[in-house]
């Protein structure tokens, strides 16, 4: 009888020092997972430590409580661990210049409404998928369609200038910068008179001429010379009824020259000058200079406006605003797309994707586009990037415990495996 009640107590330890060896495995082996885990993170952000945009990730471990028979307290101890990323998209990384003239980095909360292309058209132009993405890498380059494309691939979103009415789109579409793109006539400031009038003319002289407004589009500005007197004329808007605007009564000296201008506006309000009047109305406010007309034997008299109307394009540049100019072989430029910012109540709560980028998610909240500098969406730098955010010596360090940490969790296993062999023994 004493034998056989040995038997069962040796069994009983056995039964306990087994369930506790198994357990001890399970632990070292969640372990083992664990920081697994831990070297796929800190290996990736070693990986794109030189990655434009990139967002370095951390290793959150968190332990867990399984129904175990070890604790004597009525409670179950925790018995394994499990490892997760956590992302750092918030996270700002250190603006430095770039030798490419197009790139853009964000200071701020911000990120670049991107599009991934899915394809080539029949033309050869890009055909761009309908799933919005988010990124910070703002390495943007010109591709041979015109099209603003970063280091990853994807196309940059903005509101494209409409070429036909020169106006802001209020739509995201990607920015294309073609190199045919036409050069829109500037806003006409001044209107110069030339030339001669008839000083025997007994009929009024038109003198007509093309004015553009800020969006680049052409109107006729027509004004109509009547003789008073042989030494004042009348000069008014052709269009214009009433004569209660844009009119201005012209006196010529004694060799023919303008010596004076007096006008009266739409208020009733009047001013001399010497040799100009103001014009207000359509297409936009301007100035009338008559200084080059005189009294002669003809009418030669005709006008022109101050506006550039040709040009050649020449490259493309980037503003602090995010507005995205088309430069010309004139020296001018003009505005043809405009970036915004789109930024996210968490934006930790993303779900990365390939290249830096990124989608919404429900945890991470609806994409809220903004102006750039405002609603914290951050500033641009142009000519610059933003580089990755891994901290190299900290992750090399941190490598460096993982891996002794996963030393030790083997050393637990092997250790736990002896045991295992010696309690399996006690009995035979």
């Amino acid at each position: 009888m004493m034998l056989g009640h040995t038997t069962r107590s040796l069994f009983h330890v056995r039964e306990y020092a087994m369930s506790s060896i198994i357990n001890a495995v399970h632990t070292a082996v969640s372990g083992l997972n664990a920081q697994s885990h831990a070297f796929t993170d800190l290996s990736n952000n070693i990986a794109n430590s030189q990655t434009t945009g990139y967002k370095a990730s951390t290793t959150s471990f968190e332990d867990y409580v399984t129904d175990n028979e070890i604790a004597n307290d009525g409670e179950s101890l925790s018995d394994s661990v499990a490892a997760t990323t956590q992302q750092n998209t918030d996270n700002q990384g250190m603006v430095t210049t770039s030798t490419n003239s197009t790139a853009l980095a964000i200071s701020g909360n911000g990120f670049f409404n991107v599009l991934q292309a899915t394809g080539q058209s029949n033309d050869s132009t890009p055909a761009l998928g309908t799933q919005q993405y988010y990124t910070r890498n703002g390495d943007f380059s010109q591709d041979k369609n015109g099209y603003l494309v970063n280091t990853s691939g994807y196309y940059l979103e903005g509101y494209n200038v409409n070429a036909t009415s020169g106006t802001l789109g209020t739509s995201l579409s990607a920015i294309q910068v073609p190199s045919t793109i036409a050069f829109r006539p500037t806003e006409s400031t001044k209107l110069t008179a030339t030339g001669t009038l008839d000083s025997s003319s007994t009929t009024p002289v038109d003198m007509p001429a093309t004015a553009y407004d800020s969006t680049g589009a052409a109107s006729t500005v027509d004004l109509s010379w009547t003789k008073v007197n042989d030494t004042t004329w009348t000069v008014k808007d052709a269009n214009d009824t009433t004569g209660s605007s844009n009119s201005a009564t012209v006196t010529f000296d004694s060799t023919g020259a303008v010596s004076s201008v007096t006008s009266q506006n739409s208020t009733g309000t009047s001013s001399t000058s010497s040799t100009s009047f103001d014009y207000t109305g359509s297409p936009q406010d301007m100035t009338v200079n008559l200084s080059g007309v005189t009294l002669g034997s003809a009418n030669t008299v005709s006008m022109t406006s101050d506006s550039v109307t040709s040009g050649t394009f020449s490259g493309i540049s980037m503003e602090t605003d995010g507005s995205v100019m088309a430069t010309f072989d004139n020296g001018y430029s003009q505005l043809v797309a405009k970036i915004p910012l789109t930024t996210f109540a968490d934006p930790n709560s993303l779900s990365a994707q390939n290249g830096q980028a990124y989608t919404a998610t429900s945890q991470s909240g609806s994409p809220q586009i903004n102006a750039v500098n405002t609603n914290g969406a951050g500033t641009l730098t142009t000519g610059s990037i933003e580089e990755s955010t891994t901290d190299l010596t900290g992750d090399l360090s941190k490598l460096i415990v993982a891996q002794q940490a996963y030393g030790a969790n083997t050393k637990v296993v092997s250790t736990a495996d002896q045991l295992l062999q010696t309690t399996l023994a006690m009995i035979q």
